[in-house]
């Protein structure tokens, strides 16, 4: 018998791809559910419940999970750092990995990242740059977010370290420093680049998505993971086997998100 999902935000661009691709991942959906529907009888049908609505839904959702005593991928952004801790200590209640950003080749991104502010010092200033389709609401993106928190914490700099685009006369940059901008224009599913500027050389990393289909699959394949594990958050690069076990998503860095929409 294949592992079974309750989707929430199933009439979303995410939601209607993971309908789409859940067969062939070997999974089906038992119940395609959105904020409004009855979330009680709904996610009671499937083995793994995956989250991909509103940030403000994320609470019932965590809340039903920890009822059924049921697995959850949470792929919903836009949570304030508060909120975001609080909704963290409840979803570690079941097997939950929660991520900004279920493509294999961001969470390799990740990994690179991390790697490469490791070996550089701050003589490399940090900056990275996203870019969304018109209709995304929140900025930075989830996904941006993390690569923030990764060069934060590489760089032992807090959330104040952070300019968000730049204008006027600020004056010349500091070492202590980490510019983030946000694009936003067309139908572009979904593009990262983070870079590394010293005297004489620059270093830049990047992913472009041209088909949230590697969103869907990431989330399936992350269900088909989590089932069966301890409870506790994981993260994608966990899935992956990218990075140590039980490696809590976004905490820094998501303080920026103030709405949520679906990649």
């Amino acid at each position: 018998m294949s592992l079974s999902i309750s989707l929430v935000g199933a009439r979303g661009r995410m939601g209607r791809t993971i309908v789409e691709l859940a067969p062939e991942q070997g999974l089906s959906i038992a119940s395609a559910l959105d904020t409004g529907d009855d979330l009680a009888a709904g996610l009671a049908r499937g083995d793994v419940i995956i989250d991909f609505s509103f940030h403000e839904a994320t609470a019932e959702v965590i809340a039903h999970a920890v009822r059924l005593g049921k697995p959850l991928i949470i792929g919903t952004t836009g949570h304030s750092l508060e909120r975001r801790a609080a909704l963290l200590k409840e979803a570690a209640k079941v097997p939950c990995v929660w991520a900004g950003n279920y493509s294999v080749g961001v969470n390799l991104l990740n990994a690179l990242t991390e790697r490469a502010a490791a070996v550089l010092s701050d003589d490399y200033d940090a900056e990275v740059v996203e870019m969304h389709h018109r209709f995304k609401k929140d900025a930075p993106s989830g996904t941006a977010a993390r690569l923030l928190e990764i060069i934060l914490a590489a760089r032992q700099l807090g959330p104040e370290a952070l300019r968000h685009g730049r204008q006027g006369v600020p004056g010349e940059r500091t070492r202590r420093e980490v510019g983030i901008h946000a694009l936003r224009g067309g139908d572009v599913v979904g593009d990262h680049t983070v870079i590394f500027a010293a005297q004489g050389e620059r270093i830049e990393l990047t992913h472009k998505a041209s088909d949230r289909a590697i969103f869907a699959r990431g989330a399936l394949r992350a269900a088909a993971w989590v089932s069966g594990r301890a409870p506790a958050v994981y993260d994608m690069q966990d899935v992956l086997g990218l990075g140590p076990a039980n490696a809590a998503p976004t905490t820094v860095a998501a303080a920026t998100n103030t709405a949520s929409s679906a990649a």
